[in-house]
């Protein structure tokens, strides 16, 4: 990659190349390789003349096949590439192996917990049992972080990060013994035990599908003076409500325990892993290099958690041949298969996927960005496969099924735990997911210059050769060691986290 050549070859087996910079025609790609087109930033070119129907392969692996035949130098693209279904070898643990363990102690400073349990942030939450107690949520945390309160409120009580209302559009008109409202209460469960909530407060309507009894007894929570409940109904409905979540929380800050960061190993961290935004650059740097990066996670005995089943979808091959078992590999080959069935059920399609945005930024096909979207798992054993929003328990890389849509996959990472996200974009994605900070990696130096203010780190010089994945790999790891320490990323500089609480709705809606 240190080559002034325009292109990037990434596999030696690949007839296309991805251009690093705008192509005009007359450009000399390679040595017997001239460009025919224009061609953007992050586009693949074809090298040799390819018949229709041939498969196109980047970094040695099917993306789909050509609808039309394409000369060589030729822009290779949605105008004349198409999914494709194909045989993948499904081999469990042929490609296992164990990194060896850090010689160096990683350590951040981190919030240990009356249990035992390890906190990157010190927030009070709110949720709701429903959306009609959204409005009422939204006023309680408004008194507290609200714009007009410039955190008066709070000034008192320097050791909390903020009070953060965290609503949603379900827990009503749903089966009260389906799978929805299942998925919902453990999502919410996994983020009332959250480490990085010092207290919490849910409130219901009062006469919802989702109670906030059921909840609490089917969850195994109850009540105390850092975890509190009522309904609007009870309390006289919504300007008392909001009064009484005002006192509760105002009672809570008086009876928190005044924390103080300490050095705790890097093992404790469970680092949710996301891309959103991909483009044509995302599985040559910010990915690979996020990779790089979990490895070194691993190796010190922390945990980094993959999801978005649709897009690993083409690329499951890979993962397999890394997990420990035969029970963890079938039990990915479950999700996926659930994943194909799902969308049969819907008339829709796994290959609906790249968006518009990710087209645009040189991704074609499903294949092509799940290929780079499993980059960011590294090269580490698959420990561990988890359904949406289960507790993770394991270290290592492990699995979560999930959607691609990032609110929504990364709600369910840190309702299984995760206090810290870190997300790759290639196109500009503006996120962030209180009560855990999230690290934004940007693919490209066009993203740097332009957007600057919502990317904490620019992985755009692994392409003109200036910085090496391993070293990126290494920068990103020590971010991730100061984020969890307290230092602010830019999405919660900007107050990013609240609106992005986002459970997956599964189910009838009756």
């Amino acid at each position: 990659m240190s080559s002034p050549s325009p292109v990037i070859r990434l596999h030696p087996d690949d007839n296309v190349v991805i251009s690093r910079r705008q192509l005009i025609p007359g450009n000399r790609l390679e040595a017997d390789v001239v460009a025919a087109d224009l061609v953007p930033a992050g586009h693949k070119v074809a090298t040799r003349p390819l018949a229709a129907g041939e498969p196109v392969r980047r970094y040695g692996q099917i993306i789909g096949v050509t609808t039309q035949p394409v000369e060589s130098g030729r822009h290779v693209h949605v105008h004349n590439l198409a999914m494709s279904e194909f045989a993948r070898d499904y081999v469990i643990g042929e490609d296992l192996r164990s990194l060896p363990p850090a010689s160096l102690e990683a350590t951040f400073l981190g919030i240990e917990r009356e249990d035992g349990r390890i906190a990157t942030r010190n927030y009070i939450g709110i949720l709701t049992s429903v959306n009609c107690s959204a409005t009422v949520a939204r006023g309680i945390a408004d008194h507290f972080s609200g714009p007009r309160r410039d955190g008066a409120a709070l000034r008192d009580f320097p050791h909390i990060d903020g009070v953060v209302a965290l609503t949603h559009g379900a827990g009503c008109a749903t089966d009260s013994e389906g799978e929805g409202l299942t998925v919902l209460r453990r999502t919410l469960a996994g983020y009332a035990g959250h480490a990085n909530f010092a207290g919490l407060l849910i409130v219901g309507l009062g006469c919802e599908t989702n109670q906030i009894s059921g909840l609490m007894a089917e969850q195994g929570l109850s009540e105390s003076a850092l975890l509190r409940t009522f309904n609007i109904q009870e309390v006289g409905g919504t300007t008392a409500a909001v009064e009484t979540g005002v006192r509760l929380i105002e009672t809570m800050l008086t009876e928190l325990p005044r924390v103080e960061r300490r050095p705790v190993p890097a093992s404790r961290l469970i680092v949710g892993l996301q891309c959103g935004g991909s483009d044509g650059y995302s599985g040559i740097t910010a990915n690979p290099a996020l990779g790089a990066a979990v490895d070194r996670l691993v190796a010190h005995g922390g945990t980094a958690i993959l999801s978005e089943t649709p897009e690993i979808y083409g690329a499951e091959h890979l993962l397999l041949r890394r997990a420990v078992s035969r029970e963890v590999g079938e039990k990915l080959l479950e999700r996926i298969n659930w994943w194909t069935q799902y969308c049969d059920r819907h008339g829709a399609d796994m290959n609906n996927n790249p968006s518009a945005g990710n087209k645009a930024g040189g991704l074609t096909t499903i294949l092509e960005k799940s290929l780079g979207a499993v980059a960011k798992g590294g090269t580490s054993a698959l420990q561990a496969v988890y359904e949406y929003a289960q507790p993770v328990r394991a270290h290592g890389l492990v699995f979560m099924d999930t959607p691609g849509y990032d609110p929504v996959s990364a709600t369910g990472q840190v309702a299984g735990g995760a206090n810290l996200i870190c997300f790759t974009t290639g196109r500009g994605s503006a996120y962030g997911c209180a009560p855990s900070p999230s690290i934004k990696l940007g693919t490209n130096n066009a993203l740097w210059a332009r957007q600057q203010a919502d990317v904490d780190i620019n992985c755009g010089p692994i392409l003109d050769g200036e910085s090496s994945i391993d070293e990126m790999g290494e920068h990103i790891f020590r971010t991730m060691l100061a984020t969890a320490s307290g230092t602010r990323t830019k999405s919660e500089l900007h107050g990013y986290g609240q609106s992005e609480f986002v459970p997956w709705q599964l189910g009838a809606v009756m």
